[in-house]
């Protein structure tokens, strides 16, 4: 199969700055504390009961140093605090504040309503089967050989 124009990461990534694009402004339309991309991602991978910034990091894949900065900035906003871990006593869990629990759910509804928008756009069936393909499991990558030309 050969594929011109644009390859499928470049077209997913720009799915995602649309959505990432369109959440952020909407936020600072509401007046919630303005974040930067990084710290929105931060945001969603963060787990109920609090992460580590190491785990953070992995999941963001981001330096170390990059998800300390995104906590920085999120904690001085009051979004995000951090609590010792109750399961070591060197680490330091990053949760959401009271406040960064109601902006967390204020962008889950946004997201909701932006995935409406899509589906107007490029119609509902369209969007499930965007959804269905993104949920279904690809499996561990692949290793590939050099390419045969």
């Amino acid at each position: 199969m050969h594929v011109t124009g644009r390859n499928l990461p470049q077209l997913l990534g720009d799915a995602r700055r649309w959505f990432e694009d369109a959440l952020l402004a909407a936020l600072e339309a509401a007046g919630e504390v303005h974040v930067s991309p990084t710290q929105a991602g931060l945001f969603a991978v963060l787990d109920e009961q609090g992460t580590t910034v190491s785990e953070l990091a992995r999941r963001m894949g981001v330096t170390r140093q990059t998800a300390h900065q995104a906590v920085h900035g999120l904690v001085a906003a009051g979004l995000l605090e951090q609590v010792p871990d109750p399961s070591s006593g060197r680490q330091r869990l990053i949760r959401r504040t009271a406040e960064g629990e109601r902006t967390h759910r204020e962008a889950e509804l946004v997201l909701h309503r932006l995935e409406e928008v899509l589906a107007e756009r490029i119609g509902p069936e369209v969007t499930r089967a965007l959804r269905a393909a993104l949920e279904a499991p690809w499996g561990n990558p692949p290793v590939l050989g050099p390419p045969q030309g």
